[in-house]
């Protein structure tokens, strides 16, 4: 009599993600594990056990890819049915796409820095664990690349400044902002990455850049924007709990890690602050129906669940609340306000359109911001209504001074004092260098070497590396048509806009509701 030999036992997920990110790791025996990995020492980081390593979702690539199949089937579907049906009539107003011009312009291009890097990481560790989170991570900024492209490029068919966001992310001043930012943390080595986008830009500042984009997309008509949010939802989920895993795990290593971890969150706070001034103009001034005001959103997601919660848990390894944390706190009455009117004043040289508030709008301002609307901001509009009544629209034909670390025009005022604009100066090899405000003259006299060397769109043009001495050069070389940029009243999207709708009016689309947190 024979016996039949027993069926293999299928393993459980925790199992087979065990023998995927653990059990297939080896120590190298030909070369040592610093010529293995040979980019982990110079940052002083210690890392004394890679095992300890803890991933809370424990992904295996089968089911991480069949899961994100699910999801890109979902999206797909929306993007035909709203391109085949006309979708793009459904928006309460052709304005509203100037924000997500920004979006595609400053963000998609910077989803496929996070890929690059990602990967790297994804080689560079040295543990199997953090090894395959950074590879599913970088799967995921590629994703989120091509699904954006997507998602954006049926308006590029019927609206202007949609046709050359590649060209123009490397390009065209305002996106030296993100720019500038994501490059920083290319540059960096591999744990200040991990602190700087996994950390710091997943999890305190995705909610402030994704979750009102993905809300104000649901408020206002745009059905494939509000899908997208919620198919890169569940990743940017992951993401930020990756991001408190990788903290922790540097922090829970070695207490020599504690002063360097703590340095890098005080830098990288400011620095994705910063980027996120063009979300908070967004909210405040681009979008026709309102979700939130940019106060409500930097109360609820950083002073309430980032400071109130996070930070007091993080206090345990020693880590305090981010250095200039206040003035950030102290910004936020006027943040928005002082950024749209920058992007106002130079919107000749974008690929959106500006326009002056109108009366409903300034209303809803001054009921929002009751302490600073009336009193700084209100005056500047007033006046610059008379201006385009008696023939005129304020542009400034010159170039502005640049701060030399988040390369935003310096438009911002001091701490506690709308009035004054604040000019922060350092000195470096006897050269003068120029900042914003404190946290980023802070941020250069910390690392001077690295901040001098950066490229700044209105110096290079003064250098004539763009393209030529006059504006029209300038635009063309930034990849810029007739009709992308100016004032939204009379352009070309806003005539086709209204041309479309008297020839097929439609109905409005009803409020939705906002989409989900993260």
């Amino acid at each position: 009599m024979t016996i039949a030999p027993k069926a293999p036992r299928k393993l459980s997920m925790k199992q087979r993600y065990q023998a995927l990110t653990r059990d297939l790791d080896w120590e190298p025996s030909y070369v040592s594990r610093e010529e293995m990995f040979p980019y982990l020492e110079f940052e002083g980081i210690k890392i004394h056990d890679w095992s300890k390593w803890e991933d809370p979702f424990r992904l295996t690539v089968d089911a991480y890819c069949k899961y994100q199949a699910e999801k890109d089937k979902r999206l797909y579907a929306v993007l035909d049915g709203f391109a085949q049906g006309q979708g793009h009539l459904s928006l309460t107003d052709a304005n509203y796409l100037n924000a997500m011009k920004i979006f595609l312009q400053g963000i998609a291009p910077n989803e496929y820095n996070a890929h690059r890097n990602f990967a790297y990481l994804a080689r560079h560790l040295g543990g199997p664990g953090p090894r395959f989170a950074a590879l599913c991570q970088s799967i995921d900024e590629m994703r989120h690349t091509q699904t954006e492209v997507h998602t954006l490029s049926n308006y590029n068919k019927y609206y202007s400044g949609f046709h050359n966001f590649s060209q123009q992310h490397d390009r065209v001043w305002y996106l030296s902002v993100p720019k500038s930012f994501f490059e920083d943390a290319l540059s960096a080595g591999p744990f200040e990455f991990l602190i700087a986008i996994g950390f710091s830009f997943e999890y305190l500042l995705t909610n402030l850049l994704f979750v009102p984009f993905m809300s104000g997309a649901s408020f206002n008509g745009d059905l494939p924007t509000m899908t997208f949010g919620f198919s890169a939802q569940s990743d940017e989920s992951r993401h930020m709990t990756l991001g408190l895993e990788a903290i922790k795990f540097l922090l829970e290593q070695d207490e020599a890690n504690v002063p360097i971890v703590q340095a890098w969150i005080d830098k990288w706070f400011w620095r994705g602050y910063r980027v996120t001034g063009l979300v908070a103009q967004m909210l405040d001034y681009m979008l026709p129906r309102k979700v939130m005001s940019w106060k409500e959103a930097f109360e609820l997601y950083f002073e309430q669940q980032m400071m109130q919660g996070l930070f007091q848990d993080l206090a345990f390894y020693g880590i305090t609340p981010p250095k200039h944390v206040e003035d950030a706190i102290g910004e936020k009455e006027i943040l928005s306000h002082q950024v749209y009117w920058i992007l106002y004043q130079f919107s000749h040289a974008a690929s959106f359109t500006t326009s002056v508030p109108n009366d409903e709008h300034m209303e809803w301002l001054s009921k929002t911001y009751p302490e600073t609307f009336e009193k700084h901001f209100k005056p500047l509009w007033d006046k610059e209504k008379r201006n385009i009544e008696n023939g005129g629209r304020h542009f400034v034909r010159g170039l502005p001074q640049l701060c030399q670390v988040c390369q935003i025009p310096m438009g911002f005022t001091e701490p506690g004092d709308p009035t004054t604009i604040c000019q922060r100066e350092s000195e470096y090899n006897g050269e003068k260098f120029q900042t914003c405000s404190n946290g980023c003259q802070w941020i250069f006299e910390r690392e001077p070497e690295k901040y001098v060397q950066a490229w700044l769109p209105v110096h290079q043009i003064y250098q004539g590396n763009c393209g030529g001495p006059t504006l029209p050069d300038v635009l063309q070389w930034y990849g810029l048509q007739d009709g992308d940029n100016g004032e939204y009243l009379g352009s070309v999207d806003e005539r086709n806009w209204t041309k479309w709708h008297a020839e097929a009016p439609i109905s409005e689309p009803a409020p939705t509701e906002p989409a989900p947190t993260a």
